[in-house]
């Protein structure tokens, strides 16, 4: 009983005990338990509770975007939060990976290869996949090797430039990409094809059957397409988690936590600079393939800095250098706009006026408590005070505008508002939890099990 005090008393929570259990299983027990948690979460677009449904969007769609984002957020975590490099302009990369998709297979290209060229439409997409990854490895070597000397502030600078050169040349290069029209007919996996669904079942036609009781006739093309991401996921995860227990992963967290030392003990810090930003530069052309094939178009507004910044945002959330917890931030960004959409300020004027009136006695109480009492608070409550003082004056904010210009048939809905709710989410954060929701622990990189059990069996036979 002292010993679960002392250890409650030193911090551990709950997130901790779980990070316990699961780092003193074996390999194999963990893929026991491993593989029917991601069943399960496979079959979460077939069968969404209630609470997690989107109304008004597909919910398959939803999870098919939000695993292209855990794509994005694990290949922008190798570069932001592994190597300690800040990439402003990562969705250079993503829209590099889905224009050479585009490039290859829209009929709107000249360079399209699916019209008696070497590429037949069945498996274009598939064959375009790999090349969209080396497409983008290669443009991270090329942006990599003369910046890359740059650290901090600079390199933010540099990479946020490139990502804007890349939309620029998009847009302008009418003859080759279009221009702002975009391309059109991209070519998508030709599954499943039958007399129900002609064009397979990653077509956006496909809509499912949700009433049916068959699985595959339930699914809809974003259920489809999340399948195919899931994969993706699992196996950039097994890539990237072996190159972290390396050499090549001491050596990102040695950069992270000091170049300068690293570099004095003997790490070549430029060539595992140039290493992560590559990987991560491929792992971003494979998400941008997997958006050019669901999408079936796209131009240059679609990779815009503030998807850059949204990706940003999810490592930041989650937790820079926690591979799983990226994942969830990612989730956070894609499924809350979606979730809010259906969910407008108020409904009515006189409903907006009454809202408003509570929230500014409210805001007027809180304020008021801070002059008598709550400035004396301690530790985080005094943080969440003054963070619930702030939404509240954000929020009325928010209605005074909604009834100011209220129109028939409902205010602004809140998913509209994604920028400004997570830009106050990430000041929240950077008070109270910088690290992010889930931070990432310092542990054994190499030889870890091995070591910990070694260290833990002489204490479990002496007790």
């Amino acid at each position: 009983m002292n010993t679960v005090k002392a250890e409650k008393a030193a911090g551990h929570g709950l997130g901790d005990e779980i990070r316990t259990w699961w780092a003193g299983l074996s390999r194999p027990a963990q893929w026991a338990v491993g593989i029917p948690a991601l069943a399960a979460l496979a079959l979460l677009p077939l069968f969404p509770p209630p609470l997690l449904d989107t109304p008004g969007t597909s919910f398959g769609g939803v999870m098919a975007q939000f695993a292209m984002y855990a794509l994005i957020a694990i290949g922008l975590n190798v570069v932001v939060g592994q190597a300690g490099l800040l990439d402003l302009g990562y969705v250079g990369f993503y829209a590099v990976g889905a224009y050479t998709v585009g490039l290859l297979t829209s009929p709107n290209s000249p360079w399209n290869q699916t019209d008696g060229g070497w590429l037949n439409s069945d498996w274009a997409w598939l064959a375009c996949v790999p090349l969209a990854i080396m497409v983008t490895a290669v443009s991270g070597l090329i942006l990599g090797s003369p910046t890359l000397r740059l650290r901090g502030d600079y390199l933010a600078i540099v990479t946020l430039g490139f990502g804007e050169i890349v939309r620029l040349l998009a847009d302008n290069l009418g003859e080759l990409t279009n221009g702002s029209l975009g391309l059109s007919g991209i070519a998508y996996p030709h599954f499943g094809e039958s007399e129900t669904r002609p064009n397979g079942v990653f077509s956006a036609g496909n809509v499912g059957a949700p009433g049916s009781s068959n699985l595959i006739d339930r699914a809809n093309s974003g259920t489809w397409w999340y399948w195919v991401g899931m994969l993706a996921v699992v196996a950039v995860l097994l890539v990237v988690g072996n190159l972290e227990r390396s050499r090549v992963g001491r050596a990102w967290v040695a950069i992270r936590e000091d170049e300068d030392a690293a570099e004095i003990m003997g790490v070549p810090t430029f060539k595992f600079k140039l290493w992560a930003f590559m990987i991560g530069a491929g792992i971003g052309g494979l998400s941008g393939a997997l958006f050019a094939g669901q999408v079936q178009f796209i131009n240059p507004t679609g990779f815009n800095i503030i998807n850059s910044m949204l990706f940003l945002c999810a490592v930041v959330i989650g937790g820079q250098g926690n591979k799983l917890g990226v994942i969830v931030g990612a989730f956070l960004v894609v499924y809350l706009p979606n979730r809010l959409m259906s969910v407008a300020i108020t409904d009515d004027e006189t409903t907006g006026y009454v809202q408003l009136a509570i929230t500014v006695a409210v805001f007027a109480a809180l304020l008021v408590g801070w002059r008598l009492r709550a400035r004396a608070l301690a530790g985080p409550w005094r943080w969440v005070y003054l963070a619930v003082t702030v939404l509240a004056a954000v929020y009325a904010v928010l209605l005074l505008s909604s009834v100011l210009m209220f129109y028939a048939g409902g205010a602004q809905s809140l998913g509209d508002l994604k920028y400004l709710y997570f830009g106050i989410a990430l000041v929240v954060m950077m008070i109270l939890r910088p690290q992010g929701l889930f931070p990432v622990r310092q542990k054994l990189l190499a030889y870890g099990r091995q070591i910990v059990r070694a260290v833990r069996r002489p204490a479990e036979a002496a007790s």
